[in-house]
């Protein structure tokens, strides 16, 4: 409980500051969606004007871009990336502070088990990541409530909101076996905007090629918002695949964690 309570307070001021930065994100991206629909019909011109290749690496439908949801989830394409760093730089440093900063070995004389160090560590970023979702979403939803012209499911935008989540957890868990994997990672900031924008790219470039096999090479496609729109619940492929991948790297890393050589300062 110790190592837990000292990795929330260490987590305190990312956790305010992602929390604070989403939650601007979203309020600004729907601030703009009065205007949009307003002059619905000019904007769609301009947008008939890019490539459909492109609307459909920015989650661009015009068929539904300008209802509440169907903007929230062009919206959703940069705030889940954003949220995607943020677990990123939670589970990279997970365990690799702890070398970097020269405490790995101080830590590891406690009377505690390494299984222990590392699930406390786990719990605290997980919550960490729950209460940027709860700040998030009560955000979101506002502002939704605030700036639709028409009425819309809630339960279809609540479904759309915790894909964040969802797709935060898998970067966490890909954090966390990089970090017991890396010997020393000097910068965590850099390896997780590189992985977070690799897949980011990845995904854009799947969505423009109309592969379903090419989905699963990058969280950011396991959602998609036209389906979750239709019908109202998330693709059953998609959500075992990364449930299987988030179980396979948390238990890697045990593995990993519990028999690596921890050198001292």
């Amino acid at each position: 409980m110790n190592i837990f309570l000292h990795e929330m307070r260490a987590y305190r001021k990312s956790t305010i500051i992602w929390s604070v930065a989403l939650m601007l994100i979203v309020v600004l991206f729907m601030s703009m969606f009065p205007a949009f629909s307003k002059d619905a019909e000019n904007f769609t011109k301009l947008l008939e004007g890019y490539p459909q290749a492109v609307r459909d690496a920015f989650g661009i439908n015009l068929e539904n871009f300008f209802s509440i949801l169907g903007y929230y989830t062009y919206a959703l394409t940069f705030i889940t990336l954003s949220g995607a760093i943020q677990a990123m730089n939670l589970g990279t440093s997970i365990v690799s502070k702890e070398v970097r900063e020269k405490t790995a070995d101080f830590l590891l004389t406690k009377p505690v088990t390494r299984t222990a160090v590392l699930t406390n560590k786990l719990l605290a970023a997980l919550v960490s990541l729950m209460i940027t979702n709860i700040f998030y979403i009560a955000a979101a939803s506002f502002m939704a409530f605030q700036t639709k012209t028409e009425d819309f499911s809630y339960s279809i935008f609540l479904l759309l909101s915790l894909t964040m989540f969802f797709i935060q957890l898998i970067f966490l868990a890909l954090g966390i076996i990089i970090s017991v994997l890396v010997p020393k990672i000097k910068s965590v900031l850099s390896i997780s905007l590189g992985t977070v924008f690799a897949f980011y790219f990845l995904g854009m470039i799947s969505s423009t090629t109309g592969d379903e096999a090419k989905r699963y090479i990058s969280p950011f496609r396991y959602f998609e918002p036209a389906y979750i729109m239709e019908n109202s619940s998330y693709e059953a492929s998609f959500l075992i695949v990364g449930l299987v991948f988030i179980i396979m790297a948390i238990g890697a890393s045990y593995f990993v964690y519990r028999n690596k050589d921890i050198h001292a300062v």
